[in-house]
């Protein structure tokens, strides 16, 4: 489920046993390098999308790029309170996603449109991965904020969904 190789850890009281606590560190900072690609790149489709629906979509993907920096931001807090170290540079990002790469090329909208539906739809799964890990660790706030996470996510793939659903 993680890329995550190395990890620095700090000395912490919270009483989550040590090997549950890394795995959790782990799972949190894939998750962060997932929620900062999936910002950069819904970044890329604000600056870049082009056509008939420009400033609606431009509109949309800065409100989805704020939701996708407060998930690193909420994933990276919780990793450093479980005594890790956020690993959330845009290079630590790079190496660790596991999202595809956004295709420069990419910028009519309806294309747009559907590859934040791609990108968003894999982080929803992802996300939901680890909630079920967090879940069999038995460690309930990392899973509650993962499904806080999870709830805000699905919105928003419920926002781009609606530009290409028919009835």
């Amino acid at each position: 489920m993680t890329k995550t190789t190395q990890q620095l850890t700090f000395s912490t009281r919270i009483d989550i046993e040590e090997g549950v606590r890394k795995e959790l560190i782990d799972i949190l900072n894939q998750q962060l390098a997932d929620a900062t690609d999936l910002f950069t790149q819904t970044k890329q489709a604000h600056w870049n999308v082009k056509g008939m629906d420009f400033f609606q979509l431009h509109e949309l993907f800065d409100d989805l790029a704020k939701r996708a920096r407060n998930f690193a931001d909420l994933l990276a807090e919780r990793v450093t309170a479980l005594g890790g170290a956020a690993l959330g540079t845009v290079r630590m990002a790079a190496e660790a996603t596991t999202l595809p790469e956004y295709p420069l090329e990419t910028v009519q909208g309806h294309e747009v449109v559907d590859l934040m539906v791609e990108r968003w739809a894999a982080y929803a799964a992802s996300t939901r991965a680890a909630i079920r890990r967090s879940g069999e660790l038995d460690e309930p706030t990392t899973e509650d904020l993962l499904t806080e996470i999870s709830r805000e996510v699905d919105e928003s793939l419920y926002f781009l969904e609606a530009h290409v659903q028919r009835q």
